[in-house]
């Protein structure tokens, strides 16, 4: 008993390292690092060991992570995070709770944005499928394999209506070459009718020549202003009628073309499938297809309705719009060039055309280019 108690004690004080040298200045520090680890008491968020002598009784339990930093410290090392993990990984170790909380966010976000990726595909499925058809019924009509659905009436009057503008278009074209031309004769009777009265006072013998003639210019271009300002008139309306109204009405008649491409190319898909082999899928194949012919007839339809209507109200405007226009062109026209300014005067006042303030130095019809 007593020499097993000494050769304990005898073991106990001959400590050796690991590579089994004597102990160093190292191994001292550690031992007092050890000691004060063992006085703090364990931490249960560690996996322990317990130390003791050989067989006897637990003296402390040191947690392994102390260890490790206290071998690091003493050596001068940081703890790696690969010893971290194994430490982690071993079978006693129970993990502290995280403090984060589970957020459905980021789930909901991701299930949106397929959402929208979704709807965006389906989008563009369904452009590609209308694109196809529509193109493949152009082409059939265009080289006669293909039928049409035609309204003799209405597509009557859409080619007199293209027809219109065009001849509008020209008498646009002209009215605004005329206001240019007039525009710039009425600057040289200005120019003209100055020299006449600064030569007029410098010509004594010419005087009274002189003075008539400048006199009669400033009176031709105070009445070509005025006539300026009734031809502004009606360039500014039927530029309005041409560019603006019947417009309009062409563009609704471009979306009803389409509206009528589109039909007669569903059309054809449903008579295609209505010709084939009637099983399960078949079946279904057409009845899709009747519901797609009959979105795009209820199209066609009411954009037919509203190129009628149109083409009605614009018919109406046009005789409306032209009937004042015409009678102004001619009345201040028939009166300039009469040489009767009251009837001139009084015409502008008629159809309420307000001229340009005196001393501009810009004219009305440039700000209309």
């Amino acid at each position: 008993m007593t020499d097993s108690i000494l050769s304990k004690a005898a073991t106990m004080e001959i400590p050796i390292n690991s590579n089994g040298d004597t102990r160093t200045a190292e191994d001292d520090s550690l031992e007092q690092d050890l000691q004060q680890v063992m006085v703090s008491g364990p931490n249960l968020n560690e996996t322990s060991i317990v130390s003791g002598g050989y067989g006897g009784a637990a003296e402390g339990i040191i947690p392994t992570s102390s260890i490790k930093d206290i071998r690091s410290k003493s050596r001068g090392i940081t703890p790696s995070h690969s010893a971290a993990s194994r430490i982690a990984n071993q079978p006693g170790h129970y993990p502290a709770p995280s403090m984060h909380h589970s957020n459905s966010n980021p789930m909901m976000s991701e299930e949106a944005t397929r959402g929208v990726a979704v709807e965006k595909f389906d989008s563009v499925k369904k452009w590609s499928i209308n694109t196809y058809k529509c193109t493949k019924q152009m082409f059939s009509e265009r080289f006669g394999r293909g039928t049409k659905t035609v309204d003799l009436e209405l597509e009557a009057q859409i080619d007199v209506l293209r027809e219109t503008k065009l001849k509008y278009e020209r008498i646009l074209r002209l009215a605004r070459e005329l206001t240019n031309h007039f525009y710039n004769m009425v600057q040289t009777q200005q120019a003209l009718g100055d020299t006449f009265a600064d030569l007029s006072q410098k010509s004594p013998e010419l005087q009274d020549e002189f003075g008539y003639n400048a006199e009669t210019q400033r009176l031709l271009c105070k009445n070509g202003e005025t006539l300026l300002g009734a031809i502004n008139f009606f360039v500014s309306s039927i530029n309005t009628l041409v560019n603006k109204t019947m417009e309009d009405t062409l563009m609704t008649i471009k979306m009803y073309e389409n509206a009528r491409l589109e039909f007669d190319a569903y059309r054809t898909d449903l008579e295609e499938l209505s010709v084939g082999p009637r099983d399960a899928a078949a079946m279904v194949r057409i009845e899709m297809a009747q519901q797609q012919y009959q979105i795009h007839k209820d199209k066609y339809e009411r954009l037919r309705s509203d190129v009628t209507i149109k083409l009605k109200f614009l018919e109406e405007n046009k005789v409306k719009v032209m009937h004042k226009q015409l009678l102004l062109f001619h009345n201040a026209i028939s009166a300039y060039f009469a040489g009767n300014q009251q009837q001139l005067e009084q015409t502008l006042r008629q159809f309420n055309v307000k001229l340009k303030p005196p001393g501009s130095d810009k004219p009305s019809w440039l700000e209309e280019q």
